[in-house]
């Protein structure tokens, strides 16, 4: 086979529809447009929103903009876990020795190091203190996030995009 040779499966390309030929023809007259309007006069600019304020004129200019899906996480590091003296460490045994806030995902950071081996459940490990833990015995359990496998809810306002 050579390049030449190769086509799309058929079916899959189709020509394009030749519209305004005449009130003869199939796609003749108002050439699926409908009957009158903006629509029909090819005067709709492009990201047009019917008067309302722009996507890209809401979205401010230079100064970046609070992305509304970011996952905010409460760091918590191996030397914390080691001083903690649990053996089972998960969100609420950590908050209930204060270290973690109510509602809070804790991300297990890989600052310091561990002499024993524990049983670790987080909703996110960093590399090396995934490393740290197996290589000192410990087990590491990667919790669900509270929303399932996609997008997190938009944190904000009534002026959040979404």
């Amino acid at each position: 086979m050579k390049p030449h040779d190769l086509r799309p499966p058929d079916g899959s390309n189709r020509p394009r529809k030749r519209v305004g030929r005449g009130i003869a023809g199939k796609g003749g007259k108002t050439a699926g447009r409908g009957t009158k309007g903006q629509r029909a006069r090819n005067t709709v600019p492009v990201g047009f929103e019917g008067g309302q304020l722009p996507l890209h004129i809401r979205t401010p200019k230079l100064k970046g903009f609070n992305n509304p899906f970011r996952v905010e996480y409460q760091a918590v590091n191996l030397d914390t876990l080691e001083e903690s003296g649990l053996d089972e460490i998960d969100p609420d045994s950590l908050r209930a020795k204060g270290l973690v806030g109510k509602g809070n995902l804790v991300k297990v950071l890989g600052r310091g190091e561990l002499s024993r081996p524990v049983t670790v459940k987080a909703h996110a490990f960093s590399k090396s203190a995934e490393t740290a833990i197996t290589a000192s015995g410990g087990t590491v359990e990667v919790l669900p996030k509270p929303w399932g496998d996609g997008r997190p809810p938009a944190q904000g306002n009534a002026l959040t995009n979404r």
